[in-house]
């Protein structure tokens, strides 16, 4: 005589052990892409930080400066700095306007605008989602009047 159950019993596989396979599995599965996404987020932050710190350190190194062509190297060379200081290697644009003096922004009440503008690459894209590099492109803008960082002698 056979037991009931008995039959079924024999043939049901083993499954002991299985939840934490799947569980390791499927953490990978999640884990790998949330990683990504943070390191991603991470990048873009850092060069959002870096055209911050360009364009006000750009500024200032304008309006520093005793004329419009020296102003404009040091801005560049500062905006790179600030740049480099943050791990942002992508070629940048540094664009400096004037107003209400448009040639001559070392005059009167001139008040600078420095713009510069980068891109951020995501990093580590599979080949199967497009491959490629895309990137993000990331701006700033600073104002400066121009004697802000001018001393005035007292008494004279």
């Amino acid at each position: 005589m056979r037991r009931p159950g008995s039959l079924r019993a024999r043939h049901t596989p083993d499954e002991r052990g299985s939840a934490l396979v799947e569980l390791t599995w499927l953490g990978l599965l999640l884990l790998v892409p949330m990683i990504w996404i943070v390191l991603s987020v991470f990048d873009v932050q850092r060069g959002a930080f870096g055209v911050s710190a360009a364009s006000r350190a750009a500024g200032r190194a304008y309006a520093l400066a005793p004329d419009d062509a020296t102003g404009q190297q040091r801005a560049r060379e500062a905006a790179r700095l600030a740049l480099t200081d943050q791990g942002v290697e992508a070629p940048f644009e540094l664009t400096v306007t004037c107003t209400p003096y448009p040639h001559n922004c070392h005059s009167g009440t001139s008040v600078i605008t420095v713009v510069v503008r980068s891109r951020v690459d995501v990093p580590m894209l599979p080949d199967a989602l497009g491959g490629g590099s895309p990137s993000f492109r990331i701006e700033s803008r600073h104002t400066v009047p121009i004697g802000q960082y001018v001393e005035i002698a007292a008494g004279g």
